[in-house]
């Protein structure tokens, strides 16, 4: 149970992706019933006197993917996923800095949205995600019998590349079916914990 008795309690954001700490605002209950009926971050402004829905200005909304109470209650951790820049000086954070996932993966995943949504006529990407998703499933299982074929052989080059191919035409596949890294991220999270 959260601890209001003080009124307002301090929330981090955190981005659910990046783990990067994003921004530090307070919310009373009123606040944090509308971020959860909404699924967007609510603050109760201290400058405004009101309650704040971060984005409501910018379109730059913070999109509540799980919420974590500390060990005393009184205080807030939201990971979410921000639609845009967070701070109001069009920064990522509101300490200036950018928020890139050091993991590649997630920044390859980019790509790949990026080039599928703005069709790219030059991109491989694009042409492969134009042709539907049985072909890209006949090419991720292509390079999935690549890899199985040089996975007998001691060419650690030809392995590595091969095993490149696989996860990128992976990131493609799961793409088409409007689907994230962090999906399957999760799963494993959740077997992991599980056993």
């Amino acid at each position: 149970m959260i601890d209001f008795k003080n009124g307002l309690i301090p929330t981090i954001v955190q981005d659910s992706k990046t783990d990067k700490v994003l921004m530090l605002g307070y919310m009373n209950q009123d606040a944090y019933k509308k971020s959860i009926d909404e699924k967007k971050v609510t603050f109760y402004s201290r400058s405004k006197k009101r309650l704040w829905t971060k984005g409501e200005t910018s379109k730059n909304y913070l999109f509540i993917q799980e919420i974590l109470i500390d060990c005393d209650q009184d205080t807030l951790l939201i990971k979410a996923k921000p639609s845009g820049p967070v701070c109001h000086q069009g920064s990522d954070t509101c300490w200036k800095e950018t928020n890139n996932n050091k993991n590649f993966l997630f920044h390859l995943e980019n790509i790949i949205s990026d080039r599928i949504k703005k069709k790219q006529k030059d991109s491989y990407i694009y042409q492969l995600s134009k042709k539907g998703i049985n072909r890209i499933s006949q090419k991720l299982g292509e390079e999935a019998v690549e890899l199985v074929i040089e996975s007998k052989d001691n060419n650690k080059s030809l392995f590595l590349n091969e095993s490149a191919d696989l996860l990128f035409h992976y990131l493609i596949l799961l793409k088409k079916k409007e689907l994230e890294i962090q999906d399957v991220i999760n799963i494993l999270k959740n077997r992991h914990s599980e056993s």
